[in-house]
């Protein structure tokens, strides 16, 4: 490639640290792949010795917690779930008590110290029964942290509850609700949503439960699910809209990207491959300057490409996934222990560290 001055510029800005406007991550997006990802990873390098200090560029994190769905109805019907059911399908159900006593309980031998708790938008179950949920949860496994209900879910409650999100959460974390996952941001372009999940929580809303959260002490990951109608303008615009969020209100810990997997959806779209999947992590390294950890997508991608995103602005290999049931029924079946995730960051030459929802190192 031929750089012009406005090229210099912009990679110029990029090795430094200093933050980039979308017309420049469309010049980066052009970029051959692997320039692209030692810009990504000297970025990476950068953030990281800021968090932890020292050489702690060379810390790569992961956590031991499982994702528990508790339930599987729901009615918005996305085009790219492979996961929800209706009330009146055989295979419908709403976890009892005792069957989420048993889940927690296998995380704790396992050294798991979070659940990761999400579930369709049932139209019939009332407020108390969150509350209850949480409450149980937090009286009898009180070191486990509760990473529970995406915003969309949130917008679901309010309609369904009649309250303000203020005086949900507010309630939520009372019983105790720990923070929250980015789930359901899917791409945060209104004419994209309405394609894909037309009767969900919409772009400023998806923003609105984050904005409330984070004001009530509440942090968050946020996510980008790619790969199917949207442009790439679309993608740096949702980046864009994260971006500003966070510089508003903070909360964000982490930023996950994965790509769209289209078995047993009735959304239909070209498999996007790894050479995509890494140019898209690499360019939100870039372009989220506000938010110091980016999580591999393992999960979707499998154990090798994780490993090699780490070399292109991943700093975390997210959870070992101890059970994982949204991204399976749409046909991605990878599976993680803690030793795998050890040594993939280890044979890269960095360092593997547990840590916890917010990213404190333990052990």
């Amino acid at each position: 490639m031929v750089y012009d001055a406005g090229w210099q510029s912009c990679l110029a800005r990029v090795w430094q640290g200093e933050r980039i406007s979308k017309e420049d991550a469309l010049l980066l997006y052009k970029l051959p792949l692997h320039q692209l990802g030692a810009l990504a990873n000297h970025r990476r390098q950068i953030a990281k010795k800021e968090a932890y200090g020292g050489t702690g560029n060379q810390i790569v994190t992961y956590i031991v917690d499982r994702n528990i769905n508790y339930t599987n109805v729901c009615n918005v019907y996305c085009k790219f779930c492979a996961f929800y059911r209706t009330e009146t399908d055989p295979d419908a159900y709403t976890i009892s008590l005792g069957e989420l006593d048993k889940k927690i309980e296998e995380t704790l031998e396992l050294g798991g110290t979070q659940i990761l708790m999400q579930g369709g938008h049932h139209p019939k179950i009332g407020m108390d029964w969150y509350l209850n949920l949480l409450s149980h949860i937090k009286t009898k496994f009180p070191n486990i942290n509760i990473h529970a209900f995406s915003p969309s879910e949130f917008v679901h409650f309010r309609e369904v509850f009649g309250m303000s999100l203020k005086d949900i959460l507010q309630s939520f974390k009372q019983a105790g609700l720990g923070s929250i996952p980015g789930g359901g941001g899917e791409i945060l372009v209104d004419r994209v949503r309405q394609r894909i999940s037309p009767l969900k929580a919409m772009t400023d809303e998806w923003l609105e439960v984050m904005d409330t959260a984070h004001r009530l002490g509440l942090s968050s990951s946020a996510t980008m699910m790619f790969g199917h109608v949207e442009t790439i303008e679309d993608r740096i615009e949702h980046l864009e809209r994260i971006r500003l969020q966070q510089d508003t209100s903070g909360g964000f810990t982490a930023f996950i990207a994965w790509t769209f997997q289209a078995e047993n959806t009735h959304l239909k779209a070209p498999t996007v491959g790894a050479s995509e999947y890494l140019r898209t992590q690499a360019l939100s390294r870039i372009y989220l300057d506000n938010i110091s950890n980016i999580q591999s997508s393992w999960v979707t991608q499998g154990l090798e490409v994780g490993q090699v995103a780490l070399q292109f602005g991943a700093n975390d290999l997210g959870s070992i996934m101890l059970e994982e049931n949204v991204v399976s029924q749409a046909g991605a079946t990878y599976r993680m222990t803690v030793q795998d995730m050890k040594r993939l960051i280890s044979d890269l030459g960095l360092e593997p560290r547990q840590r916890d929802n917010w990213y404190r190192l333990l052990n």
